[in-house]
């Protein structure tokens, strides 16, 4: 598909200069800079696809490891408390709740704040009630 475009838009910056009076190097020159054009505005679109997918979040810093490991311990605790090692499970998934809502103070995200420390508070009780 790509190559079938790539060859129509060729013969088309041909055909506009085809019937020209300058000479076949100028022709050629045009040719070349109308194409050179064209990928400029490719390479535009492209990179604004990349800029879509890159992750908005911070890399290389303190917050971003603590949010992995966060991500690491929570998944650990609930995977590790369906297997039936519910203490296991609910300590695992209360750090993950502490580091998520120390990672959403950071962030400034009320939204990843709240959501840990309900969910961290959740199963801080729920671990309480299993202790008992």
């Amino acid at each position: 598909m790509h190559d079938d475009l790539t060859k129509q838009i060729k013969a088309d910056i041909k055909e506009q200069y085809k019937d020209s009076a300058m000479s076949k190097t100028g022709r050629l020159a045009m040719e070349l800079s109308a194409e050179k054009a064209r990928l400029r505005q490719e390479m535009v679109e492209l990179q604004v696809q990349v800029e879509d997918l890159s992750p908005a979040t911070p890399t290389g810093t303190v917050d971003s490891y603590v949010k992995w490991i966060a991500t690491s311990l929570a998944v650990f605790g609930v995977f590790t408390q369906s297997a039936g090692f519910i203490f296991i499970g609910k300590i695992a998934y209360a750090l993950s709740s502490i580091a998520w809502t120390w990672v959403g103070h950071v962030w400034n995200d009320k939204a990843i704040m709240i959501g840990s420390a309900i969910t961290g508070t959740a199963v801080l009780l729920s671990l309480t009630e299993y202790i008992q």
